[in-house]
């Protein structure tokens, strides 16, 4: 029996999903998953509620469509750590793109850290499999410059669980960190400052002792 292939979406249909999406990612980023409500976002995509049923079946299936294109754009930095290259270069490079996304896409960043905190309900088999596969993948590469002498020797796993936390501050704690900064720092300018410190913090700390 052949398989039946799904139909394409119609250019209309694309960009009432694209227009629903947007709407729920801002519900979802400033009130979580169960503070946000369907109607909420149909009222902010500018549709009816049973309207935007059509395109969703509920407030879940928005939520586990947003996240799956989250962790994928959230994971393509890590994708990109070779071990072709030079390892500080690499990482120098991981840092300063992980605090591009923390100042481009914070929203994003706020509705996966709520999801997190609430045990990740939606997206567990997504962090025990494909994250876990990537992060496995990268560690064995950290290993093997450890092993080469080209960094010093850490536990890789928690290397990786220190450039997210604080490159991702960035994110989650935006207000806090412009209002502890201070107008004259507080600008632009503070995601610069942060991937200088950054870099100092962890690549000189990497670094094979003389």
């Amino acid at each position: 029996m052949e398989a039946v292939k799904p139909k394409r979406r119609t250019r209309i249909q694309t960009e009432k999903r694209e227009i629903i999406l947007e709407a729920a990612l801002e519900a979802f980023s400033q009130h979580g998953f169960r503070g946000a409500t369907i109607d909420q976002i149909a009222d902010a995509a500018g549709m009816s509620k049973p309207n935007l049923l059509y395109y969703f079946r509920s407030k879940e299936d928005i939520h586990v469509t947003l996240m799956q294109r989250l962790l994928e754009t959230w994971l393509a930095p890590l994708r990109e750590l070779d071990d072709i290259g030079d390892p500080m270069t690499e990482l120098r490079s991981y840092i300063r793109r992980k605090l591009e996304m923390a100042r481009d896409f914070p929203r994003e960043s706020r509705l996966f850290a709520n999801e997190i905190l609430q045990g990740a309900p939606r997206i567990l088999p997504m962090i025990e499999g494909e994250l876990k596969t990537l992060v496995d993948e990268k560690v064995e590469i950290i290993r093997g410059w450890m092993r080469a002498g080209k960094i010093v020797r850490t536990d890789p796993f928690h290397l990786i669980f220190s450039i997210w936390a604080t490159t991702q501050h960035y994110a989650d704690f935006d207000v806090q960190v412009r209002a502890v900064l201070g107008p004259d720092r507080g600008g632009e300018g503070r995601f610069e400052d942060a991937a200088r410190f950054l870099e100092q913090l962890f690549i000189e700390g990497l670094k094979p002792k003389a």
